[in-house]
């Protein structure tokens, strides 16, 4: 491949693009959704290990860590306090909905402003609260900018960007994501050491930091020229595409997104649509891949990272430099997936990260019990050591295949017409598991002990099974192109796409007119051939 860009074939299959700097800064500055996403994340399980914080708003709590208790696996057991972490993930569920219809009318760069607001607001609340419902509600808040960021950023970052280096920018969002996390960890393990019980609230007022970032960087970016063309503002489009693109010739590129908008404005009912035969692959796809990357048990580890090390006896101060180094592993490991998603693929990565999560998983759970008899608060050197070893390994497999690829892969397969609504499911999904295992894994913890990262490693050897028989790669394919190039030709998914050149039933919901046959060999928005203004 020449360095300065791809030569577009005939087909359109591959288009001439140069890495401009405005990509690069468009995509570093949407991508600080993420740095927010990742220090929320982050800061919560910190706090919710604070002796003054519990004493404030779970007294409940902070009496029973001073009490010696029958099981230290126990202690943090509390619905309240899986609640101020759970909280967010639930509205933010219920916000990507709303998110959905703001990047289809006003696009992703105001449903990033959007997002950003949210959060500013969130942040000052919680940073002022004076009790619980002040403290849940900005969480909820906080909650509806993770849905808008989370619904915008991925779309952005894949739109914006040339196909060749389409996976590297998109994992900007994930490397920012564990950036917030490592940069909440590093701020509780100052904040925890300041006098006077105050710390808890700077820790969770720095996250205004990236809430401006955020905030600041969709009032500069331009949108994406699919955005703008959807909408109607087409010279606008060219001209952005133009710029991005860093080239003059952009007729193919552009002509593919016309045809592409043309068919998605078509859709009467995109979430209707989404439900369609030919839509399955990518929608089960979409789904399977946030509700396993939920189940390697990640988030119960980077949530409550602290708390944890502080259950398996290594005490507070310990427990949160255990984080911190977590949190810079989780960092490094997403580098590497930057550097190696366009050049080894998707499908490698998630492959070897199994058996790496699985083994660690598996190791850990062992070490534990052989300690589940022992309820001290010292657990052994070399135990201790081997468990931070285990948990960096698994967060390090984690963060270069199914932290990052869990959002890209989904992003880059759905077509334009049902893109939006496919981001919104799998947002909605993903926040959704996410609640439930911060809502559950406190109580978990306390009635599994151990046997927990037994549980998890489980779902690791069927998540890897699934990826082994019914993950295509999609390294180096445009988006409008993955229809002929992947999904017709994978031996599985292949059976669901036999109606897209003959007869059209159930092809969707459209305004006005219905598309009943469609033969000429024209583009669809899945790079397929038909033309649907030629059967209206």
């Amino acid at each position: 491949m020449p360095a300065g860009g791809f030569a577009a074939p005939s087909a359109g299959g591959d288009f001439e693009a140069k890495i401009t700097p405005i990509v690069i800064i468009s995509c570093i500055m949407a991508a600080t959704g993420g740095l927010m996403f990742g220090y929320d994340v982050g800061v919560s399980g910190g706090v919710t290990s604070m002796g003054p914080f519990l004493k404030k708003f779970f007294p409940v709590v902070y009496r029973r860590t001073l009490e010696e208790t029958d099981s230290n696996y126990c202690k943090y057991d509390n619905q309240g306090l899986q609640l101020f972490t759970s909280s967010l993930y639930l509205a933010g569920l219920v916000a990507t909905f709303f998110a959905s219809y703001t990047t289809r009318r006003f696009g992703r760069k105001q449903t990033m402003l959007i997002a950003g607001i949210f959060f500013i607001v969130g942040v000052v609340l919680n940073t002022a609260a004076q009790d619980l419902a002040m403290l849940i509600i900005g969480r909820i808040l906080l909650g509806c900018g993770v849905g808008f960021a989370n619904q915008a950023v991925p779309l952005f970052l894949s739109e914006i960007a040339p196909t060749r280096i389409r996976g590297g920018l998109n994992i900007l969002f994930q490397l920012n994501v564990t950036i917030g996390i490592l940069f909440a960890n590093l701020v509780n393990y100052g904040t925890a050491k300041i006098k006077g019980g105050w710390g808890w609230r700077l820790s969770l007022g720095l996250a205004g930091i990236p809430a401006v970032l955020l905030t600041v960087g969709a009032l500069l970016v331009v949108d994406t020229p699919n955005s703008l063309i959807e909408r109607g503002r087409l010279e606008e489009g060219k001209e952005v595409l133009r710029k991005i693109r860093g080239t003059d010739k952009i007729e193919p590129e552009y002509q593919e997104l016309l045809e592409a908008s043309r068919v998605a404005k078509l859709v009467k009912h995109p979430f209707r649509n989404l439900m369609q035969r030919r839509n399955r692959p990518q929608l089960v796809i979409a789904v399977a891949l946030q509700i396993f990357q939920q189940f390697t048990g990640i988030n119960a580890i980077m949530f409550y990272a602290p708390v944890l090390f502080d259950t398996l006896g290594f005490g507070s101060d310990a427990s949160l430099y255990s984080a911190v180094i977590t949190g810079a592993v989780n960092v490094l490991s997403t580098l590497v997936s930057v550097y190696s998603v366009d050049k080894v693929g998707r499908r490698l990565l998630l492959l070897e990260a199994g058996v790496q999560m699985f083994l660690s998983q598996v190791v850990i759970a062992i070490v534990l019990g052989i300690k589940v008899t022992d309820h001290s608060n010292n657990l052994h050197t070399g135990y201790a050591i081997l468990v931070v070893v285990m948990v960096c390994t698994f967060v390090s497999a984690f963060a270069w295949s199914w932290g990052p690829l869990g959002w890209l892969i989904p992003s880059e397969t759905f077509p334009l017409e049902t893109r939006s609504a496919g981001q919104s499911v799998t947002v909605c999904v993903n926040l959704l598991f996410t609640f439930v295992i911060a809502q559950a894994f406190l109580s978990m913890l306390c009635h599994l002990k151990y046997g927990i990262f037994l549980f998890f490693s489980s779902w690791v050897l069927i998540m890897s099974f699934f990826v082994l028989f019914l993950l295509p790669e999609t390294k180096n394919i445009p988006i409008e192109e993955m229809t002929e190039r992947v999904w017709k030709k994978h031996w599985f998914w292949k059976r669901f796409m036999d109606d897209y050149v003959e007869g059209l039933p159930g092809f969707g919901d459209y305004d006005e007119e219905t598309v009943v046959n469609g033969s000429d060999k024209k583009r669809d928005g899945y790079g397929n051939g038909f033309d649907p203004s030629s059967q209206l």
